[in-house]
């Protein structure tokens, strides 16, 4: 069955359009008008995908990606008005996995749509067995991670670069070096990976694994057995 695509989108003749090419590209879609609604058919059809405007009546986008955020990893792509690189920095430290800027071409969006839902359901085909870094577990597999038995509840995006790093614990990566692993086909500025690993952080810190991951100054992260 096609992926479901869950358009949030207060301009009807916009959502129309991307409902339109979506279906043109052989996905089933959904449409909310706000964010209330936005979440009743996020929990009613739970979707493959949300393509979510940030400016809604009612509730923000931002609220509704906490929500889902808090609920799983339902790949989100955030649509925005806001051209600014702050609002983008803070849709990805709540989780968003990519985002497009109006005005925008609704081909673009498909693209968009197609390179997150491919890095979401991609296995990380070079690792066959689970991962161990001092009390975290890696399961490519299943595509989990776990502290010490303690599931982490990880965005695909997150879950990636998690892997990357751990597969050589204690080796300093690069943003540039992370940012090709996790989002090879995302136009994103490499601040990107500094609010997906800060989630990452804050992820391994709540589950009891404190100074996990460590950022090396004037290269970027990595990841240690022991904090």
């Amino acid at each position: 069955m096609s992926a479901l695509i869950l358009i949030v989108e207060d301009e009807p003749q916009l959502a129309e359009v991307l409902e339109a090419y979506a279906r043109q590209e052989g996905y089933r879609t959904e449409r909310a008008g706000d964010g209330v609604a936005a979440l009743s058919a996020y929990r009613a059809a739970s979707p493959d995908l949300i393509l979510l405007d940030i400016m809604l009546p009612g509730k923000s986008g931002l609220d509704v990606l906490k929500t889902v955020r808090a609920d799983g990893g339902t790949p989100v792509i955030l649509v925005t008005a806001r051209a600014e690189e702050t609002d983008q920095i803070v849709g990805l430290e709540l989780g968003a996995d990519d985002y497009v800027v109006k005005p925008f071409r609704p081909r673009e969006v498909m693209a968009r749509v197609k390179a997150v839902l491919r890095r979401a359901s991609a296995s990380l085909e070079d690792l066959e067995k689970p991962l161990r870094v001092g009390p975290l577990e890696i399961d490519p597999r299943a595509v989990l991670a776990r502290v010490n038995g303690q599931a982490l509840t990880l965005t695909p995006a997150e879950f990636r670069l998690l892997s990357h790093l751990a597969e050589s614990p204690g080796r300093a990566f690069s943003r540039e070096e992370l940012l090709m692993a996790a989002l090879p086909d995302s136009e994103a500025l490499e601040r990107v990976v500094d609010a997906h690993l800060a989630g990452v952080r804050r992820k391994l810190d709540s589950a009891g694994a404190p100074g996990m991951l460590r950022t090396v100054r004037g290269v970027g992260y990595r990841l240690e057995a022991a904090g």
